[in-house]
């Protein structure tokens, strides 16, 4: 068959779906020379049509077509609307089309192919039956059958959204270098950017922002006047020009502060609303896009971020897991019902009554109902947020969850769910203002993202809601709003703490954080923690006493492996005197600042967990130390040992100099002091020096003329 040919035959046709669907894809097979289904696979196993047809209960497939490892493929009857069976394929991709890298959907006169590799952004092809004569579009179709990576995008989402962060960071210092007030500029730019996302998933009408910086890119007080006018009708609702503009709700866009931007600054706006926004990955943008914000944080633009690994790592065993668990006994009561109601006699024919089914189904439905609602309002709190990587993945995690219950349910014939699970479950507490209010959005996009990733389609209006409340912009172990009577900061009743708190060595506390912080924080915890602890370590203790509040709650969170030991592991001890430590990774690879690094993660809580999982092995018990063998944290010196061996000197600054540097030094005449140099002036050995050729390194030791 021609595309000529087959054009002529599908023109204008008037059939139904159903009559005409299977005929249609045959044909496609073949003018595209593809073998038809029932020519590869007799069992339906990896190619064929009404992929996933019988239920339990009955209803409607997941696929008109699939094909394992290439597409799903769903048919509308002409002119029909193709954006509800995108949806239709969306909700079902993941769990029982196992995936595929294409989605595509089909009214015989249009086919629209959806991209769906991993980690790139969706591209939609849309061909229409005419444009098959098109070589370039005939092979676009071609490559659905005989070879999808064809198809894949070139750039993956990382790229766009490093790229997106970059240069929106690039406008933030160009205002800040004119004088604009630093949390102003990132106030503004959040709205910016998340005008550019709405556009491009078309919250705003398609392309509404762009053609705003476009008309206006040579007029700044244009682009005032015009970024003003939308910002208000996104407040509330209402009119822009011939554009009606829906209600974004007040918190992100109740003030409509247009900052004095001059033509460069538009063009490079420009430039940035280019970009596929609606790919962006929250759980890396937001981290980015603060470096860009904050000028403290400038010199970390080119230092790694906390990837979506790192943090699922710490997500699963907390939250995930102990959902699921809950999930699972629930679902096996679930399941003892519904084997009542598929019971049959030996003649075939049903064990109950239609009237005992029905309400047998209804109490399962019920039970379906009951999880749900619980799922919804889990509470989740990150007390160190930063711009809510964290709490964006539990969400989106929790989105997962909730939607696989929702389709197993409707699955098993009990009825339809709507997902209720939202980002007003989650709590944040940042002290620092630009992640505060950053941490807000990330959510947000990531929220509505997902709801457009799988098939539920765009939130309603408000489109969103204030989240101040429940995102907090304090500091979280130390409250000095009365400088003279410092208390301990209560934390949200939450059902999961989770996060990443600062770490910062006991060297450094006080040139961070300054005498009087640190003098009121050694008092508040005294008797709870050693002064010597790291910054972290309040964190820890914080959870640790919410813990034992509500022996319930499970936390889990972030520190320098140096928690496993010394005066650190005095909050571990702790926390294993109150509950159990049922999760830990002892020593992971980590980047802080750019520099490689090693942390621990620690999980506890949960009145006790039956199994404890260390380095992912399980074990039997997990210890202070993060060890699972003899727990030598309760070790003691023993006395015969004292005054064996010293801990020795420690640097504690750069004093390193050169071994021709030091000669010069030691051959010079006395200093200005009358002293010889070489009462300072020694060399730097460590074991290395010992045990190979030694590194000629000197130091200037100052400490030898107090012993």
């Amino acid at each position: 068959m021609t595309a000529s040919e087959f054009i002529r035959k599908w023109k204008d046709v008037t059939l139904s779906e159903r009559s005409a669907c299977q005929q249609h894809f045959l044909d496609l097979c073949e003018l595209f020379e593809h073998p038809k289904p029932v020519e590869v696979d007799k069992t339906g196993e990896s190619f064929t049509f009404e992929k996933g047809t019988e239920k339990h209960g009955g209803g409607k497939g997941w696929a008109d077509v699939w094909k394992k490892g290439f597409f799903g493929w769903e048919y509308k009857r002409k002119h029909a609307d193709l954006l509800k069976a995108y949806d239709q394929l969306l909700k079902y991709h993941k769990e029982a089309l196992e995936n595929p890298p294409l989605l595509v959907v089909c009214d015989m006169n249009i086919i629209e192919i959806h991209t769906n590799f991993t980690g790139t952004p969706s591209k939609v092809y849309r061909i229409t039956l005419e444009e098959l004569t098109d070589s370039d579009k005939f092979d676009v179709v071609r490559s659905v059958f005989h070879d999808p990576e064809k198809l894949k995008p070139g750039v993956t989402r990382e790229v766009v959204t490093q790229e997106a962060a970059k240069r929106i960071g690039e406008i933030a210092q160009r205002l800040r270098k004119r004088g604009e007030d630093p949390h102003e500029v990132a106030l503004f730019l959040d709205r910016i950017v998340f005008c550019m996302f709405a556009e491009d998933i078309d919250l705003l009408q398609s392309g509404l922002f762009t053609k705003l910086l476009g008309k206006a890119k040579d007029a700044p007080d244009r682009f005032r006047k015009m970024a003003e006018q939308l910002f208000g009708a996104m407040a509330t609702g209402g009119d822009f020009g011939m554009d009606e503009i829906r209600h974004f709700n007040g918190y992100l866009f109740i003030d409509p502060t247009v900052l004095g931007l001059d033509n460069n600054d538009i063009h490079l706006l420009l430039d940035a609303a280019k970009l596929d926004w609606s790919a962006v990955d929250p759980s890396i943008f937001g981290t980015l896009f603060e470096r860009g914000l904050d000028p403290d944080k400038r010199s970390q633009l080119g230092a790694h971020y906390t990837s979506r690994e790192d943090i699922e790592t710490l997500v699963e065993p907390v939250v995930m897991d102990h959902l699921r668990r809950k999930w699972r006994e629930k679902q096996g009561k679930i399941q003892i019902i519904l084997d009542k109601i598929n019971a049959k006699k030996k003649d075939g024919s049903r064990k109950l009554t239609p009237a005992t089914i029905k309400k047998n189904r209804q109490k399962a439905n019920g039970l379906v109902h009951d999880y749900l609602t619980h799922l919804s309002s889990v509470k989740v709190l990150d007390p160190a947020c930063g711009s809510g990587n964290f709490l964006y993945v539990t969400l989106q995690k929790m989105k997962d969850l909730e939607k696989e219950i929702c389709l197993w349910a409707e699955d098993n014939g009990l009825g339809s769910f709507i997902p209720l699970v939202h980002p007003r479950q989650l709590h944040g507490i940042e002290i620092n203002p630009y992640a505060h209010d950053l941490a807000q959005m990330t959510v947000w996009i990531g929220y509505i993202q997902w709801m457009r990733a799988n098939g539920y389609g765009l939130p309603n209006d408000p489109v969103l809601e204030s989240l101040h409340g429940n995102f907090q912009n304090r500091d979280a172990i130390l409250d000095l709003t009365d400088p003279e009577n410092p208390k301990e900061p209560g934390w949200p009743d939450v059902d999961y703490i989770i996060g990443n708190p600062p770490f910062l060595g006991r060297s450094k506390l006080r040139l961070e954080l300054g005498d009087h912080y640190l003098d009121h924080l050694f008092v508040l915890y005294r008797g709870r923690l050693p002064e010597s602890s790291d910054l972290c370590c309040y964190w820890y203790e914080k959870a640790r006493a919410e813990v034992a509040r509500v022996p319930r709650l499970r936390a889990g969170l972030l520190a320098t492996q140096g928690i496993r030991g010394g005066a650190n592991r005095r909050v571990l001890e702790r926390i294993d005197e109150v509950s159990q430590i049922f999760f830990a990774e002892s020593d992971r690879p980590w980047i802080l600042d750019g520099a490689n690094v090693h942390v621990s993660m620690v999980g506890f809580g949960g009145s006790g967990s039956k199994v404890a999982v260390l380095d992912s092995q399980t074990v039997s018990r997990i210890n202070p130390n993060l060890t699972s063998c003899a727990d030598i944290s309760k070790a003691r010196p023993l006395t015969e040992n004292k005054g064996i061996c010293t801990r020795g000197s420690q640097k504690r600054g750069a004093f390193d100099v050169t071994f021709a540097e030091a000669w010069t030094w030691l051959s010079d005449s006395p200093n200005p002091g009358g002293l010889p140099n070489s009462d300072v002036v020694v060399p730097f050995w460590n074991g290395i020096d010992l045990t190979r050729r030694t590194r000629d390194i000197w130091v200037v030791d100052f400490s030898i003329l107090g012993t």
